[in-house]
């Protein structure tokens, strides 16, 4: 199976001056958890995560007054669509992290998170195991 078979196609991108309460919403809205950040001035593409709001307010950082850029992930692996999960699980898995970026052309076409590849993966490994 393919991450363009699993990754999600909804992409929240959001500007490096979006607070963290913005972030907060506009994910918590789509019931997602990233947010694509694009700063056309400095790095181009990076990834906040619920991870990095959460680490920040619990850290007693004020999520009204932090930017995503504080906490924006810049050095970014990206997957193709045309990568397998395995491959996928496999770049998550050594860079220690649980989305990634999926690019096609010119820009981010989805994001798969590790959620994404175990919910593809669960109904395979059932099969595989019932008795037959």
């Amino acid at each position: 199976m393919l991450v363009r078979d699993a990754m999600s196609t909804v992409v929240l991108t959001i500007g490096p001056t979006h607070t963290l309460r913005q972030a907060a919403r506009l994910m918590s809205a789509r019931r997602i958890g990233a947010a694509v950040v694009h700063d056309p001035d400095t790095c181009g593409l990076g990834i906040i995560t619920e991870r990095d709001i959460l680490d920040a307010v619990g850290s007693g950082l004020d999520p009204d007054r932090e930017t995503a850029s504080a906490h924006t992930t810049t050095d970014v692996v990206f997957a193709a669509p045309a990568w397998t999960l395995e491959e996928a699980a496999e770049a998550m898995t050594h860079g220690g992290f649980r989305h990634l970026i999926v690019l096609d052309g010119d820009g981010p076409v989805g994001i798969v998170s590790v959620r994404d590849i175990i919910r593809c993966w669960a109904p395979v490994r059932r099969a595989v195991a019932a008795p037959g």
